[in-house]
Order: C-alpha cells, then structure tokens, then sequence
C-alpha cells in the first residue's frame, strides 16, 4: 500500500464521529471562551475616558509629562544645568501607611525636543533618572545610557540637545565646558517649528503582593519627580516667555490638589519642574494585546491531548502506521486550531477596539504567526500525546502524562499561582514551552514592568519554545515507535 493510500485509509479511520464533535467543540470552546473574554472589557471612566497616546505605527505607549517649552526652529539647541532632583513615593510597602521622600528608578526630568505636544508624537530627550544616571530616550523606544550611569539625581549634570534639521543630539558634561556626545538619533519627518524645553516625569512605583503559593499581583502606587535646573539657554529658539503645559491629564490626584502640583515655578532664574507619568514604549494602563483573545485555549488543550491519547493507545506499534496516524492527528488538529484561532483573534480584537479598551497594534506578519504557530502548537502537542498514547498502551497513563507535562503547567502558569521563577522554570522545561509562539507582549529594559508568566512573558522566544516542544514530540514518537522488549517465556 502506497503512502498516499494509508493516509487516506487512516483518515477514513480517524473521522469518527466523537472525534469529528471532540475538535468541533474543542474550537467552539476557543472561539466561545475568547469572545465571551473580550465582550467582557470595556473601558470605563468618570467622564470621559482621556486619549490613549498612540505613537506613530499605532502602538501605545506611555506619554504623559509636564512640559515648560517653547518654540524651536531646524538649527539650534538647548542647553541646562540641571542641580538636583527629587520625589515623592504614596504609601509604599511594608506598611503603606505614610508618604516618603524617593525616586522609583526610571523617574525622569531633563530636556526634551518633541514635535508638538501632542501625546505620542515624536521626541528626542536627554535626563537624569531616578536609578540609571543619564539617559538619552527618543521614540519610546530607543534607549541609550550616559557616561554617568551611576550618577546620583543629587549630582549637578549640564544637559544639551542640538537640533540639526531631523537629527537630534544629545550631550552632557560635568562642568558645562567639556562635553561628551551621549547618541543622536534622526527623528524623520520633524517639521521646520517643533517644541524644546524642560520635563519632568515619574511612573508609578511597582510592588509584587504575594499570593497563593507564592505568585504575586502588581501593585502601583502613585510617584511624582521634581527637576531643579538653572543656566538655561536656547538657540535658535522664540523669544519671549515660556509656555507651561501637562503633556496628558495631571494634577487629579490629592497629593497634587493639597500638597504639591505638577507644573513648572521660576524664581530668579532658578526653574523647578515636577511631574508624574511616563515617556515609553508600554502605556500606564498596558494595552491589550492579541493574547486576551485566547483564553478558550487551556480548554482545546485538553480535549486534543485526550483525543490524540486515546487514539494512540488503539495503535499496533508499527513504525509505518504510528507515521501515519501522527500525521493524520497532526493535520486534523492544525485545521482545527487554525480554524479557531484565525477566527477568535480578528473578531476578538475588534470587539476590544469597539469597547474602546487599548490594543496593541497588530501587524499581519504578527497575526499570522500567532495563528499559525498557536495551531501548530496543538498540533504538535495531539501528535505529542499520540505518541505517549503509543508507547504507553494505555489510554489513562497517556492522557495523564500528557496533561501533567503539558496543559497544566500552560495553565497555572498563566494564573499568579506560582512564584515567578517556579512558573518560568515549567515554561522553559516542558513542552509547554512552546505556547511562547504566540507571545506578543514585549520585555523592556527601560521600563519597569511585572515581566512574569502570569502577566504574559514567556521565558523564551518563541523559536526556541518552539524548538522545546519539537524535541520533546520527536523523542516521545521515536520511543514509540522503538523496539521493545518481549517477555521471555517461563521455564517450567
């Protein structure tokens, strides 16, 4: 028989009919669950939600400071002595029970050109940080670190950007005479009048809450950064006063209403500048992202690992037919997942859109591989437990094995069940690793962030999730399909 003809006779055998209604419903569950999840957000606020700043290519991203500026043409710079800076943390752990004195580490106050003052537009800017001394920052998402890496926000620092057309450079010096260039960066398609002056920011101060056995829930309370700067000069700039405005809503807060407001003082020549929020690649409210739409896929991991299981169980161990079943439950899961998930994220995503919650853009390379590495994860993993199905001869023990190594560490794993390290640890060494294909969410250094499995980072890249869960599918046929030991008879 014909390698073509034992595909098609093991198809025959494999569409029964509790198999045909088993993957149906595993891909209604995807789409049913997922949907359900995101009819369920909706943005919600006292009035008027305010604008999500969307960068250019449609990401969100955090973009709310206070900002003493004025106009600057295409040739010129901006030059500062920046003396101190300072903070404000609310109700930090252990006790939460009193304000102090601090700076979380990405705290930020500094110079900054920025075209317009529109939220997200685009920007090169050059600070002092809370924790990571000079930093020079454009675009959200580019980050370059000053000679001063571990400079106190006490120390005195001179700051300059100089405007060349679309490139922006940055500089700082110790004593304002000699200078070292930090980075430049071209911000293409700056207009001939854009927007330079002072700033000041702070995002929220994160804490981890321990919960359950040792999983933790973010906590963010709210912070505020104070920049003090003097021997401020401008070239190539307008004349006249400064105009002082909050890039994003500011002063809502009861530290900003009663003690002290965000915006910008000057007292013989003296400028102090204070400000909450954050310039940067992840938004303050994090948008959503394509993975909210797949919360039905712990549920068609089960009943494909059943399935494929079950069916393995039923096989005589012959390498040709163990080849063939694996591929006939490889390709009928694939389609099945294929099906369910390039419905549910399209239909997910436009429902969030409509409930004006924030999506993370997503571009069609992107869309792509999630649905066609999230099916080919299923299938991967039927044909996994196909195989323990094979080499176990017992449909229980195959199921077992397979949902212990595989869904239940994809499913607690997503829960703030387990210390983080214990979660990325099962997300690195079993097969469930390779769910990472369809990770979306991306870790920055410059930004301080609950970077774990149950906030939605894998440990791993998806290739190499990927790669995990081949491995462990390969071994597991080639035990099936290996030679095995016979019993000898009993001599009497």
């Amino acid at each position: 028989m014909s390698n073509t003809e034992l595909l098609r006779q093991e198809w025959t055998a494999f569409r029964r009919p509790g198999r045909l209604i088993a993957l149906a419903a595993a891909a209604l569950g995807v789409i049913a669950l997922g949907l359900l999840a995101t009819l369920g957000h909706r943005a919600s606020c006292d009035g008027p939600c305010p604008a999500v700043p969307v960068a250019d290519g449609g990401s969100v991203v955090g973009d709310r400071f206070w900002f003493l500026h004025r106009d600057l043409g295409p040739e010129g710079a901006i030059t500062v002595r920046m003396t101190a800076m300072t903070g404000t943390i609310t109700y930090p752990p252990p006790d939460h029970d009193e304000i102090v004195s601090g700076l979380v580490p990405w705290a930020k106050a500094g110079i900054i050109i920025k075209d317009g003052t529109r939220q997200g537009s685009s920007y090169a800017a050059l600070m002092l940080t809370g924790g990571h001394g000079v930093r020079f920052q454009h675009d959200y998402r580019h980050d370059t670190a000053g000679s001063a890496a571990g400079v106190s926000p006490q120390s005195p620092r001179w700051l300059r950007l100089t405007r060349s057309g679309d490139t922006i450079t940055a500089s700082e010096s110790t004593d304002g005479e000699q200078w070292h260039t930090v980075g430049a960066a071209a911000l293409d398609g700056l207009p001939d009048t854009v927007q330079v002056g002072l700033f000041a920011t702070s995002p929220g101060d994160l804490t981890l809450r321990k919960v359950a056995l040792g999983g933790a829930i973010e906590e963010v309370r709210f912070t505020q950064a104070v920049g003090v700067f003097d021997n401020v000069t401008v070239d190539g700039g307008a004349a006249g006063a400064w105009d002082s405005d909050p890039v994003g809503e500011m002063n809502h807060t009861d530290w900003e209403k009663h003690h002290l407001a965000s915006g910008a003082v000057e007292n013989d020549g003296v400028i102090t500048v204070s400000g909450t929020g954050d310039i940067g690649p992840i938004g303050e409210d994090a948008a959503r992202t394509v993975e909210t739409t797949l919360t039905g896929l712990t549920v068609a991991l089960f009943v494909v690992l059943i399935v494929g299981a079950r069916h393995g169980a039923r096989t005589t161990p012959s390498r040709r037919l163990v080849v063939a079943r694996s591929t006939v439950v490889g390709a009928a899961t694939f389609v099945t997942g294929l099906a369910a998930v390039g419905i549910v994220v399209p239909l997910g995503v436009a429902i969030l859109a409509n409930n004006g919650v924030p999506m993370q853009p997503v571009p069609a390379p992107t869309g792509a591989r999630v649905v066609i590495g999230v099916a080919a994860v299923l299938a991967l993993c039927a044909v996994l437990a196909y195989g323990l199905g094979v080499w176990l001869r017992r449909g229980w023990a195959a199921i077992l094995v397979a949902v212990s190594s595989i869904a239940v560490p994809y499913a607690i794993t997503a829960l703030p069940l387990l210390p983080d390290a214990a979660g990325e640890w099962l997300l690195r060494v079993t097969p469930a690793a390779g769910f990472a294909v369809g990770q979306t969410a991306v870790e920055y250094p410059q930004v301080i962030a609950h970077y774990a499995p149950s906030a939605g980072y894998f440990p791993l890249p998806g290739w190499a999730g990927l790669a995990v869960l081949c491995a462990y599918t390969a071994v597991i046929l080639l035990l099936a399909t290996g030679p095995r030991r016979t019993e000898k008879p009993v001599r009497r």
